[in-house]
């Protein structure tokens, strides 16, 4: 099996020389309204800036309007707020960038989505009132600070649900702002605010289109409250049931991608961001077995064929950004070479070059076998990843391309880490 994976590889793999043969990859996506870009780390530096060059690429020539990545709404505001023009006062994305301060705060405060930044900046300027492009978080970590952003709002437009609200988050002031006590409390204990921040969300949702639409606030109001309400039920649950947990993120973030979309409209196309675990349909993994769902099955299954399209990216060795441990410094580890048998080292077998592969129709039968498919995280012990590191997937039905960057460097972070730790 192995030799004839390797032979089929080669035969239907393209050379990935630089950003002219991602064209390759844009043709072949069709008219998507969905293209999810994953990701093998959230360390890796040709991963951000192959990403960078596509969603370039798909927002100039292909009319997309928003990019959606992993990470706090709050923080991305700054984002969005600086490539859109509503930000008067930042100089530059990097002094923007510093609004990242939750740990892994390298995964946005990084040289790489720097150049990304300005591009979009420099582009919706030369669109005057045409549609311009936006960038989003659709995270679900964002408890406390949503909860800042949203009693902010109400006060800003003078809401008469600001008492509401602040009766509401007083729920949650035993906790400290600290997650894991909420969790504890919540989940253990059964001492959680969820009646509060559902009546709410309740309320926000019902009076959507009365809350005033100047730069995006209906938007920003309406997704605060939503992340309120899913971070609650996320630190609820994570504690007594990891698998249910995973399915309330990878909800709420289906749930803040799609009310981005209904903002937009019928003009709306979506570049979401995301690790290739959350990306790449988990009902071609053993995901599916633990009754785990995430984003890319549910966007393919809430939309019509063709209108979702989802690259998986991957590597043989090289370095990353990652940590030992939840909340502490990270530092560069080695990534060492792929486990032999698995997806990363037959792609290198077929060559020791960066490649792209196209799933389709015609080739889709001869990647059917369930493979080892690599997955490093934020935490990461090079000596151990044999034991846990390569998740058994379909690669043809996981994804509908694949990028393989043979020989990978670590990303590199603005800053040196010193946040708070947040589960």
């Amino acid at each position: 099996m192995e030799r004839n994976l390797i032979q089929a590889i080669k035969d239907h793999s393209v050379p990935l020389t630089g950003s002219a043969d991602l064209d390759k990859l844009i043709q072949q996506m069709g008219d998507p309204r969905f293209v999810l870009l994953g990701e093998a780390s959230h360390g890796t530096s040709e991963f951000y800036t192959t990403r960078a060059e596509i969603t370039k690429k798909l927002i100039k020539d292909k009319g997309f309007t928003f990019v959606a990545v992993e990470g706090d709404w709050p923080a991305c505001q700054a984002i969005n707020r600086y490539v859109k023009g509503y930000d008067k006062d930042s100089r530059s994305a990097r002094a923007v960038l510093k609004s990242f301060d939750r740990w892994p705060t390298w995964m946005w405060a990084n040289e790489e989505i720097i150049d990304l930044i300005e591009w979009m900046k420099e582009y919706n300027e030369s669109r005057q009132s045409q549609v311009k492009a936006g960038f989003y978080g659709i995270d679900v970590y964002s408890l406390w600070e949503s909860m800042d952003e949203v009693i902010r709002y109400l006060k800003e437009i003078d809401s008469p649900d600001l008492e509401a609200a602040k009766q509401a988050f007083t729920c949650f002031e035993p906790f400290n702002r600290q997650n894991e006590e909420y969790a504890v409390s919540a989940g253990i204990y059964n001492e959680g605010c969820i009646d509060e921040v559902a009546k709410l969300l309740t309320t926000i949702q019902r009076k959507k289109e009365v809350y005033p639409h100047h730069e995006e606030l209906n938007l920003n109001l309406q997704v605060n409250a939503m992340a309120v309400y899913n971070a609650e039920n996320y630190y609820r649950t994570m504690v007594v049931h990891d698998e249910r947990s995973w399915n309330i993120r990878d909800m709420h973030m289906v749930d803040a991608l799609n009310e981005i979309m209904d903002f937009y409209g019928s003009a709306g196309k979506a570049i979401v961001w995301e690790h290739n675990t959350h990306v790449g349909d988990a009902s071609a993994t053993d995901m599916k077995d633990a009754g785990m769902i995430n984003v890319g099955q549910i966007i393919r299954e809430q939309n019509p064929p063709g209108h979702v399209y989802v690259v998986g990216f991957g590597t043989h060795s090289g370095t990353v950004i990652a940590a030992d441990e939840w909340g502490v410094n990270y530092d560069v580890k080695k990534v060492p070479s792929a486990m032999r048998g698995s997806w990363e080292d037959a792609m290198h077998q077929a060559g020791g070059y960066d490649k792209m592969l196209f799933f389709n129709e015609d080739n889709r039968h001869l990647f059917k076998e369930k493979i080892g498919h690599r997955a490093i995280g934020v935490v990461y012990k090079p000596e151990y990843e044999r034991f846990g590191n390569y998740v058994p997937s379909i690669m043809s039905d996981r994804y509908d391309a694949f990028i393989f960057i043979n020989q990978t460097k670590a990303l590199h972070p603005i800053t040196i880490e010193k946040a708070p730790i947040t589960m």
